[in-house]
């Protein structure tokens, strides 16, 4: 007799959702020729320099949960596109510090409106945006984003591959 759950696994719906998810943003985003990753980045950095920050690639990264690595090929991407200017901190020459310029502060309100309106739309079964679903429906994902990874490796055998 097997433990294994009936329907889907957490996991397996919040890897659906997330994908389903990215899709949405994509394809809503596509117009104003930014992905998923861009808007995360921009986005990000939007709030960050309206709350007087000009955050390092580093906390950027942090912020957004990507890769160092990732948030520096997207803004060198986005600085080539003229949305986003990178400049060396002079306190530490190794960071790299971000904002956004004229055109990246225009391009990103016009795609946080759309997501707005996107999510809004995706989170209608919960009561929408400002709805009381969506209030405890992002309670849950906090606190799961908060629980450190746990570390966890499957045992390798002889008899695998």
């Amino acid at each position: 007799m097997s433990n294994a759950p009936a329907g889907p696994t957490p996991g397996f719906l919040v890897w659906r959702l997330s994908m389903k998810w990215r899709v949405a943003v994509d394809r809503a985003l596509a117009p104003i020729r930014l992905t998923h990753a861009q808007y995360s980045l921009l986005g990000s950095l939007l709030e960050m320099q309206q709350s007087g920050l000009r955050p390092s690639q580093r906390a950027l990264a942090d912020h957004t949960g990507l890769e160092a690595l990732y948030v520096s090929k997207l803004a060198r991407g986005l600085e080539t596109a003229g949305l986003v200017e990178r400049a060396t901190d002079p306190a530490d020459t190794r960071a790299v510090r971000l904002s956004l310029t004229d055109e990246g502060l225009a391009v990103t309100g016009r795609a946080v409106e759309v997501v707005r309106s996107l999510v809004d739309a995706m989170l209608a079964p919960l009561g929408g945006l400002d709805g009381p679903g969506t209030e405890a429906f992002t309670h849950a994902l906090t606190a799961l984003l908060d629980v450190p990874v746990p570390t966890v490796a499957a045992s390798a055998t002889e008899e695998s591959p």
